[in-house]
């Protein structure tokens, strides 16, 4: 049975790809990010103890 009504809108497939995997990419640099300054702020409490 096909399907009624209009077709898929695959026009802005490629685009929507585009910007998911930049949003991705942002968040997976932020986070890395985060975690090198959690290191050195535990790097120089640990540097302060001692």
């Amino acid at each position: 049975m096909a399907k009624k009504g209009q077709e898929k809108n695959t026009k802005n497939k490629a685009k929507h790809s585009k910007l998911m995997d930049q949003k991705k990419n942002k968040k997976k640099v932020a986070e890395a990010l985060r975690k090198e300054k959690l290191k050195a702020i535990v790097q120089k409490a640990k540097n302060a103890k001692d």
